[in-house]
């Protein structure tokens, strides 16, 4: 058997090859991803070299430009445009492996990009506008920035509208790491939070990091795959953002963390599209954190008391109402669970205090319990 091993900055070589002429090493199932590689790759990212040129006036009227964007000896020219309340760029060709090529540069300046297909035709496009690139890499962002400017500077663009562009490519716009683009919107007052793309590989792969997150295909999130040229989409539901929310605080080991990341990372790109949305899914995500204060049954957790650890495990649970031998309305919870390996059912009380009206809870603890009183 041979092996052909290349280190050092062969391997980044090699790791920019695979990256920008075939992925298959880079994308994909996370259980045959070659993470060196991909961090090679993240290595080459260093040496990309982006520029610009051509700022000029398009028979339509639009402000145009170019900005190249090359590294390895790969280099793809994109048109970008100041149009309407966007700057975008976009690359178009009836060559899908060179879009292809294009979108992989792009997300190795940082950019989010899907290839799509362009109408009925055999033309394929991949396209960013304003918060992606704002999320790119700070090389990008200065050059796009510049075109802003001296777009201002020969009087084509409102300055008042550039500011708000310059505002965001010179901050920069921090993406949680990992995940792709959200779409956060309200529809007839409903929010939605939608993934598309043309890719099914895409979608797929989305699913699945939610399904690893704890959230079930059908009752969380549907899914539709891409059909006829068209993008597919996965859209999660109310109950998925609120469960997620919960699994956010209630779950445990990698479950919790994806959860924690994925709630974190949709109050962020809420927030930047209003305050309205940011307030509509911290609603949904607090209503989903507060579910967990009724939810007893699959509850484990390791507990200290006294400076001894005890793990206890609720195999079941439940709350109903009663009413005391002087008519006081009472609130008992009835858990079973295992302390320690130990089962047994245990019952808090809460009522209300008649001197102050005051909530108080109490719970009787036998004599013969575990080691004792």
């Amino acid at each position: 058997m041979f092996y052909v091993v290349a280190s050092g900055g062969d391997a980044v070589k090699l790791a920019r090859l695979y990256f920008l002429y075939g992925p298959p090493l880079l994308e994909g199932d996370g259980r045959i991803i070659n993470h060196k590689l991909a961090e090679a790759a993240g290595l080459g990212a260093e040496r990309l070299d982006i520029r610009w040129e051509r700022l000029r006036r398009t028979p339509s009227g639009l402000v145009a430009a170019d900005v190249t964007i090359s590294e390895g000896g790969a280099a793809v020219k994109y048109n970008v445009y100041l149009r309407g309340d966007a700057v975008g760029l976009q690359f178009v060709s009836t060559d899908r492996s060179r879009v292809e090529l294009a979108a992989r540069l792009l997300r190795l300046a940082g950019v989010s990009a899907e290839v799509k297909k362009e109408g009925g035709g055999g033309v394929w496009r991949v396209r960013a506008a304003t918060d992606a690139l704002a999320a790119g890499r700070e090389e990008l962002r200065k050059a796009l920035a510049k075109i802003v400017k001296r777009a201002v500077e020969n009087g084509w663009v409102d300055a008042n509208k550039a500011e708000g562009w310059l505002e965001k490519l010179e901050k920069g716009r921090a993406l949680t790491e990992g995940w792709p683009k959200y779409i956060i919107q309200l529809t007839k007052g409903a929010l939605v939070v939608r993934f598309s793309s043309p890719n099914p590989d895409s979608i797929e792969r989305e699913a699945q990091r939610l399904e690893k997150m704890g959230l079930k295909r059908g009752v969380h999130f549907s899914v539709k795959m891409p059909e006829g040229g068209d993008a597919g989409y996965l859209y999660i539901l109310r109950e998925g953002l609120a469960y997620a929310a919960w699994l956010s605080v209630y779950g445990s080991g990698e479950q919790q963390w994806l959860a924690a990341e994925f709630v974190e990372y949709i109050l962020q790109r809420a927030g930047e599209e209003g305050e309205n949305m940011r307030k509509k899914v911290d609603e949904i995500a607090e209503e989903g954190r507060a579910k967990g204060s009724l939810t007893l049954k699959g509850f484990e957790r390791a507990v200290e008391v006294e400076g001894r650890e005890h793990v206890v495990r609720v195999i079941d649970g439940g709350a109903e109402l009663e009413e005391s031998r002087r008519g006081k309305k009472l609130l008992r919870i009835r858990i079973t669970a295992e302390v320690d390996g130990v089962e047994g059912d245990y019952m808090i009380t809460f009522g209300r205090r008649s001197r102050d009206n005051a909530a108080v809870g109490f719970a009787v603890v036998r004599a013969d319990a575990p080691d004792g009183r």
